[in-house]
């Protein structure tokens, strides 16, 4: 029986080597990467049976990786596994095109169960997410409490918030999402304004505190 080839993505070298250690045990790894634009194009040049990513990761996150690559590789498969188990995140991580979802706490156990079952054709969430995800759906008539999540923003502008509050200019910007310099102060003014936030220093500590990026 053919081994799956995977290909792993997450922003700490030694998660990553940490993991390979499992995955090669149920599959061949194709490639590891540590940031989100590195995942896309390996993706394309690799196109793999699965591909685990992370939600925090550099240049892009991994829900708007998801989103292309679910485009650009349909065959392949998503598992995510990241530190983040709120349920905005998980409910946009299988929008985003996710066959899975574990924590990292949970890989060792979990890992080959998802990995299997995902391979099958099948879904699989954690257990702890699950419970979160059945309480969340229990109060969805409360309504959204506190400030916009950044799950709400428009894909383009969650780019352009995440590459700001990682210490981006907006010239550097508009060359990395190949739009003009004005498109992307247009960005970085809507934010503020959807978001009530006043400078890039807020914007920084909004991106931290939603996890889109990390200290």
């Amino acid at each position: 029986m053919t081994r799956p080839r995977i290909l792993m993505a997450d922003d700490h070298s030694l998660v990553l080597a940490g993991l390979r250690r499992l995955v090669e045990e149920l599959g061949e790894v194709v490639g590891t990467v540590e940031d989100g634009r590195a995942l896309v194009e390996e993706a394309k040049r690799l196109r793999p049976d699965l591909i685990l990513l992370d939600i925090s990761m550099p240049l892009l996150n991994g829900l708007d990786a998801a989103r292309q690559l679910t485009k650009l590789v349909p065959d392949s498969k998503l598992i995510f596994l990241t530190m983040h188990t709120t349920p905005t995140y998980v409910s946009e991580a299988f929008k985003a095109g996710a066959s899975g979802y574990l924590v990292k706490q949970s890989a060792t156990a979990e890992l080959k169960q998802a990995i299997q079952a995902v391979l099958r054709g099948q879904h699989y969430m954690t257990p702890p997410v699950t419970k979160d995800m059945m309480g969340t759906t229990l109060h969805l008539s409360e309504g959204p409490v506190g400030k916009r999540p950044v799950t709400a923003l428009t894909p383009r502008r969650r780019e352009v918030l995440q590459l700001l509050a990682e210490g981006k200019g907006v010239r550097s910007i508009a060359s990395i999402l190949n739009i003009s310099i004005k498109t992307v102060e247009f960005h970085r003014t809507r934010l503020m304004e959807e978001l009530d936030l006043h400078s890039v220093a807020e914007l920084t500590r909004y991106a931290v505190s939603e996890g889109l990026v990390s200290l």
